[in-house]
């Protein structure tokens, strides 16, 4: 049994190693740029640890944490397209970088590189992989889609919003767990237990995410404070405003979204303060974090076995505000 860091330093020795022919180069070394820029790793690391509370960690599962780490890297090249962003992980996008046009298609190779690594494991496995494998795919466009329809509506309901994150963001935190499993040998009822576990904590840690944006510390949560807020980012904390206020405190907050004054985050997070938003956004995180450990509790393997993946779900929901 290995913890979270344990396998992200063997996952990592691992995949550092180039991925792509040396030409055409302007195809191929943007996409090893983009590799090199690293990042959390917890997609494959989630695998690698989904098919450890079934056994050994077995040789497909390695491929697999590939095909899922080329995928979500393959989705963020062009995420930074959509987003006309700068810069990634403190260092230019590829979009930045070489341009759109390149940025498109070494996104495109990428994802193709994905299958390859899906190509290589166990035919008997290929047919259950692939069919999680590619429906996780097409959720997380539908995802993103919707992420950019939402920009320009005036309105956006609480389902709405969680169907969103569940779309783009958890399904593939969830389906990274459950291929492990697959590998691992679990059965279908363990598979949708490790699926739940996963969505839900997804869940949970957008919300968290979400929060923290408008009342973390900025020295411990890494980032300016109000960010979300500064944009007229739709936030689990924003649409519950929007659905709770009434009267006066409704056109205050409509106001201060149509504008952007100097005291314009201090001002909507006090409205937050009076509509009890930041204690709602708490509690339902709470909710959805009880509902994955529930799932994990489910899972019908000796409780040893899920020590780590507790441990680091734990973690990742108490990250200091």
């Amino acid at each position: 049994m290995h913890s979270f860091e344990e396998l992200l330093k063997l996952y990592t020795s691992k995949f550092d190693v180039p991925h792509f022919p040396d030409q055409p180069e302007n195809l191929y070394e943007p996409a090893e740029y983009f590799l090199s820029l690293g990042g959390k790793r917890i997609r494959p690391v989630f695998c690698l640890m989904g098919n450890e509370l079934f056994g050994e960690i077995e040789a497909d599962t390695w491929k697999l944490a590939d095909a899922i780490e080329l995928f979500h890297n393959f989705t963020l090249m062009h995420d930074d397209i959509m987003d006309d962003a700068s810069l990634r992980r403190g260092k230019q996008t590829v979009y930045a970088r070489n341009g759109a046009n390149t940025a498109i298609l070494s996104g495109d190779v990428m994802l193709i590189c994905a299958y390859e690594c899906l190509n290589g494991i166990n035919p008997e496995l290929l047919q259950p992989v692939l069919g999680l494998f590619n429906k996780t795919a097409r959720e997380v466009c539908e995802g993103q889609q919707l992420d950019m329809d939402f920009e320009n509506a005036k309105y956006v309901s609480l389902e709405e919003y969680i169907k969103m994150i569940k779309l783009k963001t958890s399904v593939l935190l969830a389906a990274s767990l459950e291929l492990g499993a697959l590998v691992g040998g679990a059965t279908k009822n363990n598979c949708n237990h490790v699926y739940g576990f996963g969505r839900n904590l997804g869940i949970a840690f957008q919300i968290q995410d979400d929060y923290l944006d408008c009342f973390g510390d900025p020295e411990k949560f890494g980032k300016i404070v109000g960010g979300d807020i500064r944009r007229n980012k739709k936030t689990f904390l924003l649409i519950k405003a929007l659905e709770t206020a009434k009267g006066a405190q409704k056109a205050e907050l409509e106001r201060l979204l149509g504008n952007n004054e100097e005291d314009k985050v201090e001002k909507i997070l006090s409205l937050y303060k009076e509509l009890n938003v930041d204690k709602w956004a708490k509690e339902l995180e709470q909710q959805y974090a009880d509902r994955a450990f529930k799932h994990l509790d489910d899972i019908v393997v000796v409780s040893a076995r899920k020590k780590y993946l507790k441990e680091f779900a734990e973690y990742l929901l108490q990250r200091e505000s």
